[in-house]
């Protein structure tokens, strides 16, 4: 191998970017306790009374992302790890420590299968008018 950078332009891209680092985030975890209730639709919220993830010491600049742009509205699990660039299993993680910090909860949707049929709906409705 020569001097000439050939060599490290092999192993290294810069637009690649660290390669531990969404290891190094999660300091090597892969779930949290809240994980369960992370699918991708699950909405995030902050929390109303949260302070200032950026006064907490412990928050990786990625926390304060995800707190910051639910602030601003609801986000889902699927769009935080759009808008900060990151793999769903790291924002999971991330996500799972916020909540346990009590700076923002999870929302699920209610599932389709627990609506109520629209065909049933519209029964009762028909049914009320030929009261």
């Amino acid at each position: 191998m020569s001097g000439d950078g050939q060599s490290r332009s092999h192993w290294f891209d810069d637009e690649a970017g660290p390669v531990v680092r969404p290891y190094a985030m999660t300091r090597g975890r892969t779930t949290s306790p809240a994980q369960h209730r992370l699918d991708l639709i699950a909405v995030v919220v902050t929390e109303p009374d949260a302070g200032d993830p950026d006064a907490d010491p412990t928050l990786s600049p990625e926390h304060v992302a995800i707190v910051g742009l639910c602030r601003d509205e609801p986000q889902s699990v699927a769009e935080l790890a759009a808008g900060i660039d990151l793999p769903i299993g790291v924002v999971r993680v991330l996500i799972g420590d916020l909540v346990h910090a009590e700076l923002v909860h999870v929302s699920r949707p209610i599932p389709p299968a627990e609506l109520p049929d629209e065909g049933i709906l519209r029964d009762v409705i028909n049914g009320l008018r030929a009261l």
